[in-house]
């Protein structure tokens, strides 16, 4: 069975933030991962911005945009 919890590290120890269906003596495999912490009071999405600079042509992709707009895709009307 694969799960993931949350836990936390204090005085040397991982302590699990809930409750853990296990049997007392049971081997187990822990896998840690650190969570990011937030840096300098920014949120995600502010540390993102310019996460997509140099991979997309802003301009080419506006021009393609307006371009898009101008094809009518709407049937001819029967008069």
């Amino acid at each position: 069975m694969r799960r993931t919890i949350k836990a936390k590290f204090s005085n040397g120890m991982i302590e699990p933030l809930e409750k853990l269906d296990l049997d007392e003596g049971e081997e187990i495999t822990v896998t840690i991962m650190e969570v990011a912490k937030p840096s300098s009071g920014k949120n995600g999405f502010e540390r993102s911005a310019g996460g997509w600079k140099g991979t997309v042509d802003a301009d080419k992709l506006i021009r393609n945009i307006y371009a898009d707009r101008l094809i009518s895709t709407r049937k001819a009307a029967r008069l």
